[in-house]
């Protein structure tokens, strides 16, 4: 037998894929996952943050998504409370958009169709006595607050690497499927180490394309079924912007837009506030997508149609925009386009592909899969990750403050705020990056905004970050507070590390 030989092969580090890969290993079965780039490096980096079963779905009638992601909130929330949070979010009705009993109506269903326990219902604010009232245009007097959670994206899609690869997973990353044929019971698929060009051919007996924005170019490329294969997926792009913090507030906004839209804005990284999303259909590179002038001047606009303090293009800190692979449902618009995820299997050996999705629903995506995996390989194992807690998240759902305090209290020359933001990063799993310090300079080299080197090693030891964007943007958004010149270091030493860990691996 093929020493190189797989029960599934995940193509994709994405949410889905990990999520897959995680669940797979779980199940007992050998899995290796091909990501081209950094884990979480598509569309899931790129996110409005939330775990919520969307309430504007309700509108198009996608009762069956928005229940399956209403019953994920809090299974999300226990499996990984550093990671992902409980959040408020504030409605104020607009005159001449919804009605007041439309949204009732909709904020009713939502509150009692997804099994919700331990997320506090909705409630009705008087926006002239609320604090909250103060950060809006004078005008509003009725809001609806509601809840859904929070996700750190990124961390979220590591997590799950790390479980899988935790359970036995193989997670390659800078790993390209350049093809992939059937050799009788089993598919020969040929890998490309995109730092070295080096390939090498390893088997599997199925295959998941999780491929996001890629599938179809995966489909008709990797997969060979030509360039006249069906479009699958709709590209629809979609742009946030990051000011300066609005509101002292907790709270998220949730505003309806002009043009039928909703539009977030979310306290993000302490001292900002995130806000988006656009809706437009997208073609070329997904990874060359970029938010357009259009869209900022958009976003600030429909934010300050609310704000009291109006948000121009000249105070956004960072952008950032993500290409959906919606499911091609045929909708006239965009927007209308449907978030449910759609899996189509078949063949032999077989392979399963995944079109659309959310962060929020990725584990049920999984479990979806696994039961078409399990039928094509003929053995089958119990669902297990509804109760599982991922890396660092073994503590109570609402403990986060607890364990940062417990870090401080052990710590106490940590600067301050570094506690909470290891534990809201790393769980449980805080401690092993502080170990037995006693100071800062246990901690090796401080390249800023509270990094150290005994935290870039974490990340390129068990998080297979390499680069300082992999470090800064995507696993701890420390981009947001570094200047150019402690980035540019803070790269340097990830790539010598990772240069010394594969000298040491070939020997």
């Amino acid at each position: 037998m093929d020493e190189a030989r797989f029960d599934v092969l995940v193509i994709g580090g994405g949410i889905n894929g990990c999520g897959v890969a995680r669940d797979a290993a779980g199940r007992g079965f050998s899995v290796l996952l091909a990501e081209m780039a950094d884990l979480g490096s598509g569309i899931s980096s790129w996110s409005t943050k939330l775990i919520h079963g969307g309430l504007r779905y309700l509108e198009h009638y996608e009762f069956r998504l928005v229940r399956e992601a209403l019953r994920e909130r809090e299974r999300l929330w226990a499996s990984a409370p550093h990671v992902v949070r409980p959040l408020r979010l504030v409605l104020p009705h607009q005159a001449g958009l919804r009605p007041t009993w439309l949204l009732r109506l909709g904020l009713f269903l939502y509150d009692h169709i997804g099994g919700r326990r331990r997320l506090p219902a909705t409630r009705t604010l008087d926006l002239r006595r609320d604090p909250l009232g103060r950060a809006l245009r004078p005008g509003f007097s009725t809001a609806f607050e509601f809840s859904d959670c929070w996700a750190d994206d990124v961390r979220l899609v590591v997590l799950n690497a790390r479980d899988a690869a935790n359970r036995g997973a193989t997670i390659r990353t800078r790993t390209r499927v350049a093809a992939a044929r059937r050799e009788g019971d089993l598919w020969a698929v040929t890998l490309e180490d995109r730092r070295s060009g080096e390939r090498e051919v390893v088997h599997a007996r199925c295959l998941v394309n999780a491929a996001g924005p890629w599938i179809d170019q995966v489909i008709s490329d990797a997969l060979g079924a030509g360039p006249g294969a069906r479009r699958n997926v709709r590209l629809v792009q979609g742009s946030h912007i990051v000011v300066p913090r609005t509101s002292g507030d907790d709270r998220a906004f949730f505003f309806q837009a002009a043009d039928g839209r909703v539009i977030f804005a979310i306290p993000y990284e302490d001292a900002f506030t995130l806000i988006g999303t656009t809706d437009r259909d997208y073609t070329g590179d997904p990874q060359a997508a970029t938010a357009t002038e259009a869209e900022i001047a958009y976003l600030c606009a429909a934010a300050s149609d609310y704000l009291a303090a109006p948000v121009r293009p000249e105070d956004v800190v960072w952008s950032f925009s993500g290409v959906r692979p919606l499911y091609d449902d045929g909708a006239s618009k965009a927007q209308e386009a449907t978030r449910d995820y759609v899996l189509r299997s078949g063949g032999s050996p077989a392979v399963v592909n995944i079109f659309g999705g959310k962060l929020t629903t990725f584990r049920r995506l999984a479990e979806a899969v696994l039961e078409r995996v399990e039928g094509a390989l003929g053995r089958r194992g119990p669902r297990w990750t509804g109760e599982a807690t991922l890396p660092g998240g073994d503590f109570p759902m609402e403990g986060l403050g607890d364990l940062a305090a417990g870090l401080e209290a052990r710590h106490p020359w940590l600067p301050e705020g570094e506690a909470w933001r290891l534990a809201r990063l790393y769980g449980t799993e805080a401690g092993r990056i502080l170990g037995g310090a006693t100071g800062p300079d246990d901690l090796g080299r401080q390249f800023g905004a509270g990094l150290t080197e005994a935290e870039v090693r974490h990340l390129v030891e068990r998080e297979w970050a390499e680069t300082g964007d992999d470090i800064l943007w995507r696993r701890t958004k420390l981009g947001l507070r570094i200047t150019p010149d402690q980035a540019a270091q803070v790269d340097a030493f990830a790539r010598d590390l990772v240069a010394a860990r594969r000298a040491v691996a070939a020997e």
